[in-house]
């Protein structure tokens, strides 16, 4: 089963800014539009982004007229005293654009959004133009698949076109993306490989797995990897 791609998810119709955008302009087009963030372009090309925290230098150091930080204050609170005088979208943007690609798999994209620390990627094809923006919100709409058609893909998907088991011979429920699985297989290595799977699946919040092997193959293949 092919895991849901970054294009398959993301918001296609992104709201931009040009880089000699007013921050007045930037301050009402993300509340027009009740967003946080917007994609700034120059010449047609993302180059950075003004996002809400962007703009609040602004009165954080009152439009630039607080004492420059000191010798020893860090570089980010410089950089925020920096943006408190900024008039256009070029001088208050935070830049390079955190940027994915969009066939990547949605799993990709929330380690991306996790080790980034933001709460969306701008998505740029191959050729690095803006189609679309992936937010942590499109990640989480992959929860709400409705408990039916979760347990119609782990019966016909899974078990009865990967596994090649009767899905009529296993017990599956699903109860708010919960998924409880019971019966026997032949194998204990199938019995991994099928939890393995539907953690896996889109939507599943956690697994029951209450399935049985026939035998265990995998203490013969561990001795093996031992003895042998």
């Amino acid at each position: 089963m092919r895991e849901p791609t970054v294009a398959s998810l993301m918001t296609r119709e992104v709201i931009t800014a040009d880089v000699e955008c007013s921050f007045k302009d930037l301050v009402r087009l993300l509340e027009d539009n009740k967003i946080s963030a917007v994609p700034v372009l120059d010449g047609g090309w993302p180059v950075g982004v003004v996002s809400e925290a962007d703009l609040m230098p602004k009165e954080e150091f009152r439009g630039g007229t607080e004492d420059v930080p000191g010798l020893f204050a860090g570089h980010a609170t410089k950089h925020r005293w920096e943006q408190a005088s900024g008039v256009t979208a070029r001088d208050v943007m935070t830049s390079p654009v955190k940027s994915i690609a969009p066939d990547l798999a949605a799993s990709t994209a929330a380690r991306e959004l996790a080790v980034a620390g933001v709460r969306r990627l701008f998505v740029l094809d191959s050729d690095g133009a803006l189609v679309g923006v992936l937010s942590r919100r499109d990640l989480l709409k992959l929860f709400v698949r409705e408990d039916d058609e979760l347990r119609t893909t782990i019966r016909d998907e899974i078990f009865g076109r990967i596994l090649w088991v009767d899905p009529d011979s296993l017990y599956v429920a699903v109860t708010d993306g919960v998924v409880t699985v019971q019966g026997k297989l032949e194998r204990q290595s199938e019995v991994e490989i099928a939890e393995h799977l539907i953690r896996a699946l889109p939507g599943v919040v956690d697994v029951h797995n209450n399935l049985l092997p026939e035998w265990n193959d995998t203490t013969h293949t561990h001795q093996t990897e031992i003895f042998g």
